[in-house]
């Protein structure tokens, strides 16, 4: 059964954050340009908060908010619910199904070493599935 840290050494080392301070359209501005989901709030090295294209989604267009003059602490999520990198990644998929999230900040001795998304989570449960069956069919056909 892999782990988070399995899954954070097949991906690239980056953590993209935002200051709570910041304006909400830089953080829309850095998701759109790398293309995620979601970007870490940190207070220098301390997670304040997650905010993601659902909180803007919800808390700025819904509510006729200008993201040019909000800051993100007024939308993020602030009880960010984390994992360490020696959660299975079964554990982590029951946290993003019973919790409605899809991103899960990695924490270790209190400091961030990363983000898996349920992308990564779906992706590596595939990979699980199908060696457990080749190694199946190579038994039956064994």
């Amino acid at each position: 059964m892999r782990t988070v840290r399995q899954l954070l050494a097949e991906k690239p080392a980056e953590v993209f954050a935002v200051t709570p301070d910041a304006p909400v359209i830089e953080a829309v501005r850095l998701m759109a340009e790398k293309s995620i989901g979601a970007v870490l709030v940190m207070r220098g090295d301390e997670l304040a908060g997650i905010l993601s294209e659902r909180d803007y989604a919800r808390k700025i267009v819904l509510q006729g908010r200008s993201s040019a003059d909000t800051p993100v602490s007024a939308i993020m999520t602030g009880d960010v619910v984390t994992v360490r990198p020696d959660t299975p990644v079964p554990a982590c998929m029951q946290l993003v199904t019973e919790r409605r999230i899809r991103h899960l900040p990695v924490v270790e001795q209190g400091r961030v070493t990363g983000v898996i998304s349920i992308g990564d989570l779906v992706k590596a449960v595939i990979a699980d599935q199908q060696v457990e069956l080749e190694q199946l069919q190579r038994y039956i056909a064994g």
